[in-house]
């Protein structure tokens, strides 16, 4: 029996949304997520796409995962009992912190409390300087001794971090022997294979992240493997990671921390896809799901990657107020703006939206499933964006009484207003939000989002990506087909990857070519060897980066490499590349200082076809405007009459003018009275300002 199908499986916060890729034709579903038991909503999810199809789940040959289940169980504390060891005399550096105070006027500011508590961090008396040469040996007595007080504590997993293992992972190794013979139940996490890079406090937080949910996560995938065997798509598993690639289900087990953003990772590989495909260089990918919203900015084709970012932001979603976690992860903000996220009055009358989410059990109070909070679902139902009776493909009806009853004890009657009134003002604080949270990330990173091309996706996202455009300057918005379930999609369209990073401090006036040339071609064999366990006959790409400062500076900026200046290094091509890319960030470079190198990093992945480029439209068809809906316009600020197209009688060219709700199984298309639409020959819908049309 041919095995040609896959699947694409996301578990989001709110809805598990199931992809099932037949030759080539997409069948999708959204299924509310199943906290206790995540794998049920799954099956129930690989059930209806098939049914859809009217194939069984023996002809599915590829399954590929994406999971919210590492990052809530961080953020919920909800790992297992873990311990540290680390060098004598570090056992604080993970509530020390870097000490810098992310709101520097907040007398009453708290951080964080550690992942770990200090009783919980053990020291062993050994120390490496900062290239790996040994300063003070590691005692292998004292080791045993440690861990047989460990094993009496019943730890069920283990990080081991000590000060710079990265350049010798000697001491690291010794004790994983030691717990492997003492302790062999035990999981291990070394810091000199989880994030093999410089500073100790994030390093030591990603390797006790990764040991905290490791036994969790190998427990889930180990489950998730038979259940789904057990129904019949007994075929390989992979999972999505932070960086934007595939690995297999066994390195997933071995380092979940990468797993943390792999559903919005999903994302920002359907944007850049849907980008190629459009002929797009700059494009802000939008994926507004139930609990989160994602802004991720794709230049070229390609998302923007970093190699830390911080997971359960604790103050405003403040840079410095979450946990950090250093890995290769595609560089976007996140905020706690989904369809499920609930609102409140503050203590000043103002309302506030999220973090805190309705997710699906119980869910927004319009599903009646017993939720009291007023979310930003019931506002957009209130608002006329959703039809209560066609909702998630008509499988979960909607009750707008309820909503109206939610909005009105959380704001209508703390502020004196009615229902429609309090869901414009929540609808507007949540878009805000979002529209500063893009301004922000856009100005972190040098751009000006006004020749910017928005791609709205995720189950909330076209509901509220034309107000968003508004909002930002932005003139065009594309909304791809099968949008709400883009993540899924995403996953479908990534390459195996996986990224290799060595942290060798290294100044541009002592430069070593020849050490160098060692140290690519060091990482080039790691990186290419785990990609070829996940698929042994692909062609492998390669690109390499260094992250380069100038000498002084707290942080570097990654610097790509062509293949050329890999083969050949110098110091004055590396000056060069790197006051390029410093002049693309600041408009300016520093003259008279040294810039020095502090991590290398190569990324292996399979190469793929090039997606077709898609036909302009050259014939204009006016849709016929059969249905009217009832639909508030926060810029005119009253209630219009909408048209209602259903998406899937769009052929290429139909063209309307706003007001307008596009229909679909997943998700509504919200075309404001400012806005025309049209629709491409893939099926995406494309929103822009009405007096471009006229």
């Amino acid at each position: 029996m041919s095995k040609d199908a896959r699947l694409g499986v996301d578990i989001g916060g709110t809805f598990t949304d199931v992809v099932l890729d037949l030759g080539g034709r997409l069948f999708t579903t959204k299924v509310l997520t199943t906290y206790g038991a995540p794998e049920d909503a799954i099956v129930e999810g690989m059930g209806r796409v098939c049914t859809d199809a009217g194939v069984a789940p023996d002809v599915i040959g590829q399954i590929i995962h994406g999971t919210t289940l590492a990052t809530n169980a961080l953020i919920e504390r909800r790992g297992a009992k873990t311990a540290l060891i680390t060098t004598q005399g570090f056992r604080d550096v993970i509530e020390m912190r870097t000490e810098s105070r992310f709101e520097q006027y907040d007398l009453n500011l708290r951080l964080p409390d550690p992942l770990l508590t200090r009783n919980r961090r053990y020291t062993i008396a050994e120390r490496l300087d900062a290239d790996g040469n040994v300063f003070i040996p590691i005692d292998r007595a004292e080791v045993e001794a440690l861990v047989d007080e460990l094993a009496s504590a019943e730890y069920e997993s283990v990080a081991v971090g000590f000060l710079h293992a990265y350049a010798n992972d000697a001491h690291e190794r010794l004790v994983a022997e030691v717990l492997a013979k003492k302790m062999p139940g035990a999981m291990v996490s070394l810091s000199s294979e989880v994030s093999p890079q410089m500073r100790e406090y994030e390093r030591f937080n990603t390797t006790i992240a990764n040991a905290y949910i490791k036994p969790l996560m190998k427990s889930y995938l180990g489950r998730l493997k038979e259940r789904l065997a057990s129904e019949g798509a007994d075929c390989p598993v992979f999972l999505m990671h932070s960086g934007g690639g595939i690995i297999s289900l066994e390195s997933a087990a071995e380092f979940p921390v990468r797993l943390v953003e792999s559903g919005p990772a999903g994302g920002a590989i359907f944007a850049a896809d849907i980008a190629a495909r459009h002929g797009l260089d700059k494009v802000l990918s939008f994926d507004m799901g139930g609990t989160t919203a994602k802004i991720c900015l794709i230049k070229d084709q390609t998302p923007k990657t970093a190699r830390v970012f911080e997971v359960a932001r604790s103050y405003r979603f403040k840079k410095g107020s979450g946990m950090p976690i250093s890995i290769p992860v595609i560089d976007m903000v996140e905020i706690g703006a989904g369809g499920g996220s609930l609102a409140h009055v503050d203590a000043l009358n103002q309302i506030r939206v999220g973090p805190e989410s309705a997710g699906s059990e119980p869910g927004p109070a319009c599903y009646g499933r017993g939720g009291e909070g007023a979310a930003v679902t019931d506002a957009d139902l209130v608002l006329g964006k959703l039809d209560p009776n066609n909702f998630a493909g008509g499988t979960i009806p909607l009750y707008p009484d309820q909503s109206a009853t939610a909005l009105d004890a959380a704001i209508g009657q703390k502020l004196n207003m009615d229902a429609t009134e309090a869901a414009w003002g929540l609808a507007e604080v949540v878009d805000e939000n979002m529209a500063n949270a893009a301004r922000v990330h856009a100005v972190e990173n040098g751009e000006d989002l006004s020749d910017y091309t928005m791609i709205a996706f995720g189950g909330a996202a076209p509901l509220h990506a034309a107000r968003l455009c508004e909002k930002l300057g932005i003139d065009n918005c594309l909304v791809p087909s099968g949008a709400g379930v883009g993540s899924a999609i995403g996953f479908l369209r990534a390459p195996f990857s996986f990224e290799a990073n060595r942290s060798v401090f290294m100044r541009l006036d002592n430069f070593d070519a020849d050490t160098v040339k060692s140290l690519f071609a060091e990482m080039e064999e790691e990186a290419g060897a785990f990609v070829r366990s996940c698929d042994a006959t692909a062609a492998i790409s390669q690109e390499h980066k260094v992250y380069m400062r100038y000498a002084g500076q707290g942080w570097e900026i990654p610097v790509p490499l062509s293949a050329e200046e890999v083969a050949n290094p110098n110091a004055k091509t590396f000056l060069a590349r790197f006051e390029e890319e410093y002049t693309n960030l600041f408009a300016r470079t520093v003259t008279g200082m040294a810039v020095e190198i502090a991590v290398w990093s190569v990324n292996a992945f399979t190469t793929q076809e090039a997606a077709p480029p898609i036909e302009a439209v050259t014939a204009a068809t006016p849709l016929v405007r059969a249905e009217e809906r009832t639909l508030f316009d926060p810029a005119a600020g009253k209630s219009v009459n909408a048209a209602v197209y259903p998406r899937d009688g769009m052929t290429a060219g139909a063209v309307a003018h706003g007001p307008a709700l596009v229909t679909e199984r997943e998700t509504t298309i919200v075309v404001p009275s400012s806005r025309a639409l049209t629709a491409h020959g893939d099926g995406t819908i494309e929103l822009y300002p009405l007096e471009i049309s006229q």
